[in-house]
C-alpha cells in the first residue's frame, strides 16, 4: 500500500489490537499447511532439535497471535510455555483453543511438526497443556526471564515505523538470559496490509539487512536465511519471509 509523501507513519499503539480480525486471518492464512508454512516449521524444527526435550524451563511466544504451530513447536524444548499477547481477541482465540480443544485444522500442522521432531508429546493437546496464556504487552516484560524465546510475524507487523521495530527486536532480545535462544520469522518487506475487510493494519518494509543491523549488536551465532514469496497465501505486497536463529551475547544489556 503506497503512502503519500507527507504521511506520518502509523505507531502500535495508535492501533486498536483488540478488533484484530482473527477468524478472517485464520481463514486466510492457516486453514491448510501452505508452502511458507512447511518452510517455517522445518526451520524452527532444526532449532528446537538441538535442545533435549524438555531442558529449557521457560520459553517464550512474543506476541503470539492465533498461530498455534509456534507453540505446538515449542513443546519439545520447553515444559512451560507463556503466550503474551496484546490483542483480546487473539487471546480469547487461544484461551479457547486450549480449553475446549484446538481446531481440526491444527492436526495437519501438529503432524508435521512431530513428523519433523519426534520429541514431541504425542498429541497436539498433550503439547498445548504447556501453554500458558496471557494478555499483556511485550514490552513490559521483564528482562532476562526466558532460556528460550521466539517471535513470528511481530515486529514487522505492528508498525509503521522503522524505529519501533527495532525496538520490538531489542525487546525480544533482552528477554533471554545472557546466552539465551532465540528463533523468529519475519515476513520480508511487509507494507501496510489488509486482512478480510478491515481497515488496513500498520507494516513495516524490513529486509534480511534491516534486521541484521537490528539484531547483530546484541546477538551472536546469528543465522539469517530468505524464503521466497508463496502464491498460495493472498497478496499482502510482501516479498517473502526472512528466518532467524541466534544466541543472545553474553554481557548485552
Amino acid at each position: 500500500m503506497n503512502r503519500p509523501a507527507n504521511h506520518q507513519p502509523i505507531r502500535n499503539l495508535d492501533t486498536d489490537w483488540d478488533r484484530w480480525p482473527v477468524l478472517d486471518y485464520l481463514a486466510e492464512n492457516y486453514r491448510e499447511i501452505h508452502p511458507s508454512d512447511a518452510a517455517v516449521i522445518r526451520h524452527h524444527s532444526a532449532f528446537y532439535r538441538q535442545f533435549a526435550p524438555g531442558s529449557a524451563g521457560r520459553s517464550l511466544e512474543f506476541g503470539a497471535g492465533p498461530n498455534l504451530y509456534p507453540l505446538m513447536l515449542a513443546a519439545a524444548a520447553s515444559r512451560c510455555v507463556d503466550a503474551v499477547e496484546f490483542s483480546r481477541a487473539n487471546v480469547a482465540y487461544l484461551t479457547g483453543q486450549l480449553h475446549d480443544g484446538p481446531d481440526e485444522s491444527w492436526q495437519a500442522f501438529y503432524a508435521l511438526c512431530r513428523e519433523l521432531n519426534t520429541a514431541l508429546p504425542a498429541t497436539l493437546p498433550e503439547a498445548l497443556s504447556r501453554v500458558r496464556v496471557t494478555h499483556g504487552d511485550v514490552r513490559t516484560l521483564p528482562l532476562r526471564s526466558y532460556d528460550l524465546a521466539s517471535m513470528n510475524f511481530v515486529a514487522e507487523s505492528v508498525t509503521e515505523d522503522m524505529e519501533e521495530f527495532a525496538e520490538f527486536c531489542r525487546t525480544f532480545i533482552g528477554t533471554v538470559r545472557p546466552g539465551g535462544h532465540l528463533v523468529a520469522a519475519f515476513m520480508e518487506n511487509m507494507p501496510t496490509y489488509r486482512i478480510g475487510n478491515a481497515p488496513p493494519w500498520p507494516g513495516c518494509p524490513v529486509d534480511g539487512s534491516a534486521i541484521r543491523e537490528a539484531f547483530t549488536p546484541h546477538t551472536e551465532r546469528l543465522v539469517i536465511t530468505r524464503v521466497d514469496s508463496d502464491p498460495t497465501l493472498p497478496d499482502y505486497g510482501d516479498t517473502g519471509m526472512v528466518l532467524l536463529t541466534a544466541v543472545r551475547r553474553s554481557g548485552a544489556p
